[in-house]
């Protein structure tokens, strides 16, 4: 019996086996890795990466799907389910503090959290391919100067390179989702590209910036920065957040330090 797709849980199931293929040509699994997938659901990724040889570590939220994965991979040495929500776990338990890949076909309506989850972990993950919400994708791999740049591509560069790879369309899954979707590619920097002394306040200061985004930076960053401060970082406090880069939001960072 098919499972039905659950609103709450975001799920939409790929079906296309093209397009199944090719995301798992992209990633290339192979025997000694190990490999962590968010929410496998009908198993179309995983039973192609398991059949690799590659030690898979499987998180799924929904409880029927559990049960058939666990089922379906019983004979499968290779292939460890975890049940539970990913952005509730430790992925560095989950492997025992080993470095692993990270995969998934993410729900849309939780894409950026489990994003910013899953980047937590960076120093340990070899990379990272998800399928997400071109829109989502676009934001993450963009440029300053345009209105997808912000916060959220802001943290995931800082932490990775990010390599949009290629679109899927919404026929490709059931249900088809109204948007169209797309394949990115993390690889987590091997060192930052910029220095950031205090990252809790770094993140303070680009969530603060792009919640008034349209405003100048000698008023969205009030309570933060002044306007000497920001002009001490060698920044404009006319411009808008917008027009930052990351070295420049890295230097307002450095001046909330020295404050």
């Amino acid at each position: 019996m098919q499972h039905r797709p659950r609103k709450r849980f975001g799920q939409n199931f790929l079906a296309d086996q093209q397009i199944i293929e090719r995301i798992v040509n992209v990633i290339a699994p192979g025997v000694g890795q190990v490999i962590v997938e968010i929410g496998p659901g009908e198993a179309a990724l995983t039973t192609l990466l398991a059949a690799s040889g590659a030690e898979l570590h499987l998180l799924e939220i929904d409880r029927d799907l559990g049960a058939s994965l666990e089922q379906r991979f019983a004979l499968a040495p290779n292939v460890h389910l975890h049940r539970g929500d990913a952005l509730q776990m430790d992925l560095s338990a989950l492997t025992s503090g080993q470095r692993f890949r990270l995969v998934g076909n993410l729900p849309y309506n939780i894409s950026t959290p489990l994003l910013f989850h899953a980047l937590r972990w960076s120093d340990l993950i070899v990379d990272m391919h998800f399928m997400l919400q071109q829109e989502v994708v676009n934001r993450m791999a963009a440029q300053p100067g345009g209105k997808a740049w912000g916060r959220l591509s802001i943290m995931c560069q800082y932490r990775c390179t990010v390599t949009p790879l290629f679109t899927v369309p919404p026929e490709a899954f059931r249900p088809a989702p109204k948007v169209q979707s797309a394949i990115v590619r993390l690889v987590p920097h091997p060192k930052p590209p910029v220095h950031i002394t205090d990252m809790a306040r770094f993140e303070r200061l680009v969530a603060q910036a792009f919640s008034m985004r349209r405003k100048t930076l000698r008023n969205c960053l009030r309570g933060l920065l002044d306007a000497d401060a920001i002009a001490a970082a060698g920044i404009d406090p006319g411009l808008r957040p917008e027009a930052l880069d990351l070295s420049q939001f890295a230097a307002l960072a450095e001046r909330m330090n020295a404050d």
